[in-house]
């Protein structure tokens, strides 16, 4: 357990299932140490984030404890990753969370909304598993392995 405790989170909100499969692997080829968790929407990802989640929300080996990193589409149902980001960014619990924007869309409004709402980067999402695995391995060599981030708080919910 003391293991899984070092290696970094990263919670991907994405309701598209063949993205989370690619997301899985790609994570697997180029950022073995990262520990994934997904959200299939904006409402299970704050559930998640508040640790008000209910049983079928949890996966894998998350433990309860906040995100190194949380990747977040955009259209998402239920409650869309704008939403979400403004929530997460609204929250002095959350908010130093680096929070990434990965979506299909390449609209100027869409990415100036996000950065107005304290979005930490936006990416649209590749068109090829191999772009796909670039930016993974960008994203852990930088969010993971060369920025200095607030330790995490104790959650005391």
């Amino acid at each position: 357990m003391a293991d899984t405790v070092l290696r970094p989170l990263v919670m991907i909100a994405e309701d598209d299932a063949d993205d989370r499969l690619m997301m899985t692997e790609a994570f697997a080829e180029r950022a073995r140490e990262c520990r994934l968790h997904f959200a299939r929407d904006g409402a299970q990802l704050m559930r998640l984030l508040s640790n008000k989640a209910s049983p079928g929300d949890h996966t894998g080996d998350w433990s309860g404890e906040h995100p190194n990193l949380i990747l977040l589409d955009l259209n998402m149902p239920l409650m869309d990753g704008r939403e979400a980001l403004r929530r997460i960014k609204a929250d002095p619990a959350l908010r130093q969370i680096p929070t990434v924007v990965m979506t299909t869309s390449d609209n100027e409004d869409d990415i100036r909304f996000c950065y107005d709402l304290g979005a930490n980067s936006y990416i649209v999402k590749p068109s090829s598993y191999s772009q796909l695995l670039s930016i993974v391995s960008a994203l852990d060599s930088y969010w993971t392995k060369t920025v200095a981030l607030p330790k995490k708080k104790e959650r005391y919910d």
